[in-house]
């Protein structure tokens, strides 16, 4: 006898193969739905911890503006000192920035709108906002050049280009900057020691191996879109938050990314307008720009805002954003206290602004070192 065997017909074998092929369709939308929702929030995540670095560097350097600034220079003092030369790839002229050399340094500054976007470009002046070690090393010199050990100036090493500050006790001396060559390393400051045994002068570090052109340092806070290497997630119209301190050897700009995909920045600031040593403790004026304010006046600052507008992670066409500026416009954001100090950013200037997660980054810093 033949035994006969049982098995599958044609149709069922091509019923079998559609329903096993709308499962893999659909466990692939899943797979994909989900790939693309975790690239999203790597995106966002990646964004949060540039923000959270890159800002909090900004935070620190506006806290700092004004650290070891030389306010008067005796008479007969050389002051002749260089800032930064224009750098044309910054998309703005960096020497309007720039002290005149018979001025004390103005320790913050900003340009009003000259930026990409309408955004402004903040100038930071302190000792201590390069990069290198030497420029957040200090310490105090008596007479003899009797260095006073317990301070950062323990790590100090002798070629270390420094300043040399005499406190002072009246307006009229206070902070002095004595090396007026400020050509002065570590191991030489024997000739700008005090006389007297009762004075003692501070020892400011600016940089570890080159000839200082300016008796401090120099950042510049501004967006620009890089020529190459910019990051694919960001939108188009955006650009890069940079960070870019004045090199002393020859005033170019050395540049840093802090922040990825960011449309606009705008800085106000709060003043208390007393003479030094009269703070009464009210704010006397708000502005957006201390163009025409001298270093004096610039030393009455007491709160400086700053307002960054960015989006998190990258384009995503299933997301719509809806949280706008209304009494503004119906696509605006405020990016700032007040569209008089800040701007009403209209985001129709970006590509495919509505399918970004867009976030205005408010950093409010009391300034400890200006005055």
């Amino acid at each position: 006898m033949i035994k006969k065997e049982a098995g599958f017909t044609l149709i069922e074998l091509m019923v079998t193969m559609v329903i096993f092929v709308l499962a893999i369709a659909a466990a692939s939308q899943m797979f994909i739905g989900q790939l693309t929702q975790f690239k999203q929030q790597g995106k966002i995540a990646e964004t949060n911890i540039e923000g959270i670095i890159g800002l909090e560097l900004l935070r620190r350097d506006v806290a700092h503006a004004g650290y070891g600034l030389p306010w008067n220079m005796p008479n007969g003092v050389n002051f002749n000192y260089s800032e930064a030369i224009n750098d044309a790839s910054t998309a703005h002229n960096d020497t309007l920035f720039n002290d005149s050399a018979a001025n004390p340094p103005r320790a913050i500054l900003n340009g009003d709108g000259i930026g990409i976007n309408g955004s402004d470009v903040l100038v930071i002046k302190a000792v201590n906002v390069a990069i290198n070690a030497a420029a957040h090393r200090w310490t105090r010199l008596g007479d003899g050049d009797d260095k006073r050990n317990g301070l950062s100036g323990d790590n100090f090493a002798n070629n270390d280009r420094v300043i040399v500050i005499s406190p002072g006790n009246t307006d009229a001396n206070r902070r002095t900057l004595v090396n007026g060559l400020f050509n002065a390393t570590y191991n030489t400051t024997s000739t700008f020691a005090p006389a007297d045994n009762t004075e003692t002068y501070i020892i400011y570090g600016v940089d570890d191996n080159t000839n200082l052109r300016m008796p401090f340092n120099r950042a510049d806070y501004y967006i620009k879109t890089p020529a190459a290497n910019f990051p694919s997630q960001c939108a188009t119209g955006t650009g890069i938050l940079y960070k870019a301190t004045v090199n002393q050897g020859d005033g170019g700009l050395w540049e840093l990314p802090i922040l990825d995909c960011v449309a606009d920045m705008q800085v106000d600031y709060q003043l208390d307008l007393n003479p030094v040593g009269a703070v009464d403790g009210v704010i006397d004026t708000t502005t957006d720009t201390l163009a025409g304010y001298t270093a004096e006046q610039i030393r009455q600052v007491k709160e400086v805002r700053v307002y960054i507008l960015a989006h998190e992670g990258q384009r995503n066409t299933s997301y719509t954003f809806t949280n706008f500026t209304p009494t503004a416009c119906p696509t605006c954001i405020r990016v700032g206290r007040t569209a008089v100090l800040g701007q009403d950013f209209n985001l129709l200037a970006i590509a495919n602004f509505q399918n970004y997660r867009w976030k205005v980054y408010t950093i409010v810093v009391k300034t400890n070192n200006v005055g």
